[in-house]
């Protein structure tokens, strides 16, 4: 069968966008057709797959894969690009529209040019610091600065989950084998669902420097959730103000953790490059 597909990212974190009101794939040959899909050799080539799909909560949903045809809970790169395909398509005239991703709905603000989509602010909510709920195991009831063992070396990891789980590790990524530690962390005993980890730099109160190794992935050019998370432990920390400009390989988003309603605010582009067809 021949699926009409669209390939986007944001900041270099790509995925392949299938909208779900055309397109049909039975569920049993997803996780099949995700991997093939994102194969960067044999395939379209991407960091996952997302289906754009109907949603009977919000204006759309957003149903995930990681490039290992495992799905997962949120992705806030891949929502900033679902919201300039809806917009781009006519499939909503909205400025300010909800998208559900794993049962949860995100508040979404579009700017745009010339009738396009540029940037997308998302309402990425309250960050989740109970260990419990990440989850991460560990003694306290929250993971800040705390000690973890990787391959008998002592790190300290502040864990956030902004939806999915997050690990911050604070140390100079210039300098990471991000290939060799990456897997280590995301399949660490302490994160019984696996983990994404950030690696951060400072530069200064408002500007930081990120790698990530993202779970089911490997590194990406950009995380969103990842993003977020970053500035949340940050300040956390208390090694930055509250809005903050992560970069990272792909470009920077712009990230505020607010005082007044807890929530987190994630702001960056949405591009799209190209669209086709493949015979699967």
């Amino acid at each position: 069968m021949k699926i009409k597909f669209t390939k986007m990212h944001g900041c270099g974190n790509d995925y392949v966008y299938i909208n779900g009101f055309e397109e049909r794939i039975d569920a049993k040959l997803k996780p099949d057709f995700v991997r093939k899909v994102s194969d960067r050799h044999f395939g379209i080539g991407s960091d996952g797959v997302i289906f754009i799909n109907p949603s009977s909560i919000a204006d759309f949903e957003m149903e995930m894969w990681n490039a290992d045809g495992t799905r997962a809970e949120m992705c806030g790169n891949g929502i900033r690009c679902v919201a300039k395909y809806v917009y781009d398509n006519k499939l909503t005239t909205k400025e300010e529209m909800t998208i559900e991703s794993m049962g949860k709905i995100k508040y979404i603000t579009v700017f745009s040019e010339n009738g396009k989509a540029q940037k997308v602010t998302v309402d990425m909510g309250e960050p989740i610091l109970i260990a419990s709920q990440i989850p991460v195991v560990a003694e306290n009831t929250k993971v800040i600065n705390d000690k973890i063992m990787v391959d008998n070396d002592e790190y300290r990891m502040t864990c956030v989950s902004m939806g999915n789980p997050h690990a911050v590790v604070f140390l100079d990524p210039d300098t990471l084998k991000i290939e060799e530690i990456g897997p280590k962390f995301e399949n660490h005993a302490r994160f019984p669902n696996r983990t994404n980890t950030e690696f951060v730099k400072i530069l200064d109160k408002q500007n930081v420097k990120m790698r990530v190794w993202e779970r089911g992935t490997g590194e990406t050019l950009a995380c969103g959730t990842g993003c977020c998370a970053t500035v949340v432990a940050c300040i956390l920390n208390g090694l930055t103000d509250s809005i903050v400009n992560v970069h990272v390989i792909g470009g920077e988003i712009v990230v505020q953790w607010s005082a007044v309603d807890n929530h987190v605010y994630m702001t960056g582009p949405a591009t799209m490059v190209f669209e086709g067809e493949i015979d699967y």
